[in-house]
């Protein structure tokens, strides 16, 4: 049993004692976010990362979108060769070892041009379109119906006017 608690305990002295570093950050639509990381020779590195749209009007994160995801970028510390650019989905990890030390690029941006304003820009967008459709559509009514209405009131002044015009003239 104390063997148990001891191997636990060590366990996690070591997971405290690991190198390891985080972070935490919000991108817009168009943003691009990059850091420089210094990373020895032969190093596996992993990211992780979420991405959630933020609604204004809730004050809330949604739930994931299909399609929305981030797009990584890493160079190496010339900045010529590009070890990893990758698309990925919205909830994932990426992985690379780097071959060379120095301070490697990783660039982050989402693969939606509309991140940021997705949620409330949307809605808005499709409702602003359904009235200028709706609008529209009315309008192609009534010039229909006034249409309609002018060639009906033409034709029966034609008619008169030519009964009028044969009657002077005694053909009819």
């Amino acid at each position: 049993m104390s063997g148990l608690l001891l191997n636990k305990g060590l366990m996690l002295l070591f997971a405290w004692l690991s190198p390891s570093q985080a972070l935490y950050f919000h991108i817009g639509e168009t943003e691009k976010k990059c850091f420089i990381e210094e990373i020895p020779d032969e190093t596996m590195v992993i990211g992780r990362y979420k991405t959630q749209l933020w609604d204004k009007q809730t004050g809330s994160f949604l739930p994931s979108t299909p399609g929305l995801g981030m797009h990584v970028e890493i160079k190496d510390p010339d900045a010529k060769v590009i070890i990893l650019s990758r698309q990925y989905g919205s909830d994932g990890r990426f992985t690379f070892t780097s071959h060379t030390p120095g301070e490697h690029q990783i660039c982050l941006h989402s693969n939606s041009t509309k991140m940021a304003l997705f949620a409330g820009g949307k809605l808005y967008r499709e409702e602003r379109f359904r009235m200028t459709s709706e609008s529209t559509n009315q309008r192609v009514l009534w010039w229909s119906i006034a249409q309609t209405f002018i060639l009906i009131i033409t034709g029966i002044w034609q008619m008169r006017h030519l009964k009028s015009f044969f009657e002077a003239k005694k053909l009819v």
